[in-house]
């Protein structure tokens, strides 16, 4: 356990890693935390962490996560972003808003629920590190503030990624528009490890809250198993993003192929997309977002 004071440091010095094994963005609502437990618990099967190790990064993530929910917003909604690295008997973490921020001062003497929820992130990680996280594009003068978690994971595997995929993986985010977040999560997920525990947790948590089916949510846990598997193919860490859309029994997934990709684009066409994901989704087409082309593939309930 952890219980070190927090810190004022570069984050550059502070994650050991050169790109996230995780990286999510949503809005910050509530319900949106459980998403985030979720793929703590798909990270955690990825580096076979102890389940005490787990239960102190999902306390204090959650702590971190619930404070930008109440705080950094002033009762509306922004960006919540979650950064998840895992190194040799370590792992770091970092939640990210972009709100009015916090300028946190970790003492006994600190009232409130924020307070609370700082002192406990400062009991359970081994090192915590506040600082300012810039300004969003369209938002200025919102600095927020970057909570960066270290935890002890003695025995756990080391969560490598290619070169490749470390010197041009973009952000999950970079064409996602601010008005977007209420109804789209943002992920990009490796290395195959990583992807093929944490998309199966995200997709089946995605399909409940679109009212899918028992045997709908089966379905997209299916569909994120095959996504996970090309991606180990095309990628060379097998990194996969996308942007997930929740409607009503209505779930689209929008993928965009990872830079240094083997496989083009075109190569990703519905026609060669094969039975499996044909039999999983009611649609499926090639698309242009913003600076991106994507994948569609949508999937419904019509029960």
């Amino acid at each position: 356990m952890g219980g070190r004071a927090a810190e004022a440091e570069p984050l550059g010095r502070f994650v050991t890693a050169q790109a996230p094994n995780v990286r999510l963005v949503l809005a910050s609502r509530p319900e949106n935390v459980m998403l985030v437990r979720e793929v703590l618990v798909g990270v955690a099967e990825a580096a076979g962490l102890e389940a005490i190790t787990l239960n102190d990064i999902r306390t204090a993530v959650t702590e971190a996560c619930n404070n930008v929910v109440l705080h950094a917003y002033e009762g509306s909604e922004g960006p919540l972003e979650l950064e998840v690295y895992g190194s040799d008997d370590e792992v770091e973490v970092v939640v990210r808003d972009h709100g009015t921020g916090i300028r946190p001062q970790i003492s006994s003497s600190q009232d409130g629920s924020s307070g609370v929820g700082l002192l406990v992130i400062q009991a359970l990680a081994d090192r915590v590190v506040f600082q300012g996280a810039g300004v969003l594009a369209g938002r200025a003068g919102w600095d927020g503030t970057e909570v960066c978690m270290s935890f002890a994971a003695p025995g756990s595997q080391k969560l490598v990624i290619a070169r490749e995929d470390r010197e041009t993986e973009a952000a999950p985010s970079d064409d996602l528009a601010y008005a977007e977040l209420a109804t789209t999560t943002a992920v990009s997920v490796a290395p195959w490890r990583v992807t093929s525990t944490v998309l199966p947790r995200l997709l089946s948590a995605l399909a409940a809250r679109a009212r899918f089916s028992a045997d709908r949510i089966s379905d997209a846990q299916l569909l994120a198993d095959e996504l996970a598997t090309r991606a180990r193919r095309d990628s060379p860490s097998g990194r996969l993003s996308l942007a997930a859309v929740v409607g009503q029994r209505d779930l689209l997934l929008r993928i965009t192929p990872p830079r240094g990709a083997r496989a083009q684009p075109d190569a990703l066409a519905p026609a060669g997309f094969g039975a499996v994901i044909e039999r999983l989704t009611d649609d499926q087409h090639l698309a242009s977002v913003g600076h991106a082309q994507t994948l569609d593939l949508r999937m419904l309930d019509r029960r």
